[in-house]
């Protein structure tokens, strides 16, 4: 009995590598969400994508399965939270991510806003080009209103970078008039509670990517997401905040309980 038990933990602990290394990592788990007041009909189905993070680790070849999942869900509007790169110079790769990026369908619109590691590496000098020419609009400190068919205006609007760049919600929400519904995108998810209290109904973030290892009693935090980590959270003027566990990793290139995340928001309001 003694030699099964021992042989099991020696299985066990050979397993956890290669689940760690070779199987969650490659995975791209579709979250979905209802948002809103759900007594009114759906009018907007937003994805949220995070932390691409491409590299040796994260080959641009492996956003074909996100690619198709994401065009699976017939999306209005397509977000990114940033960090398309981790370390630009050492992998960047940049007309094929072009590529892939620009087969991602929506409806209405792509918007993206700046990541800590879209600054690091020369990556500052290129992001904003790779995915304009991806037809991602890129919102930095800044923001529009989209008009729906049904006459109601959703407001987007994203931050510039929290760590490596000068983002200022006041300069974004400058940008707001009449809306009915309004979404915020930024990078680091601790930064949300400066909306508390501006009437701002969703904020979307990434950056954490959820904690990337997560074990018993054990819990890997990153600057600007030790508050908010992952999932939904419900701030105290009731504005939603969804951390998204992002698709890459960073540092050491493996996940364990944080699969790789697409979250689909369907917004009512």
């Amino acid at each position: 009995m003694l030699k099964k038990i021992l042989l099991g933990i020696v299985l066990l602990l050979l397993f956890v590598p290669v689940y760690a290394f070779k199987i969650e990592p490659n995975l791209a788990i579709v979250h979905r969400l209802h948002l809103g007041d759900q007594s009114k009909p759906e009018e907007l189905k937003v994805v949220q994508l995070s932390d691409i993070q491409v590299s040796e680790s994260y080959a641009t070849n492996r956003l074909d399965k996100v690619i198709r999942k994401v065009n699976k869900e017939n999306p209005d509007i397509i977000v990114f939270t940033g960090d398309l790169f981790d370390n630009y110079s050492q992998y960047n790769h940049e007309q094929e991510i072009i590529n892939k990026l620009s087969e991602m369908k929506a409806t209405i619109g792509k918007y993206a806003v700046w990541g800590n590691h879209d600054y690091g590496g020369g990556a500052s000098r290129v992001y904003e080009q790779v995915m304009n020419a991806a037809n991602f609009e890129v919102l930095k400190n800044a923001g529009e209103t989209i008009s729906l068919a049904n006459g109601k205006q959703v407001f987007i609007g994203g931050l510039d970078d929290s760590l490596l760049g000068n983002p200022s919600i006041d300069e974004a929400l400058a940008y707001r008039q009449g809306y009915d519904y309004s979404i915020m995108l930024t990078h680091e998810p601790d930064v949300a509670d400066g909306f508390i209290g501006t009437n701002t109904q969703l904020i979307l973030a990434g950056h954490s990517h959820g904690g990337q290892v997560r074990l018993p009693f054990v819990e890997v935090k990153n600057v600007l997401a030790e508050k908010y980590v992952r999932g939904l959270y419900e701030l105290s003027d009731h504005t939603q905040l969804y951390v998204n566990t992002g698709l890459g990793t960073t540092k050491i290139h493996a996940r364990m309980g944080v699969p790789p995340e697409i979250s689909v928001f369907q917004l009512h309001f």
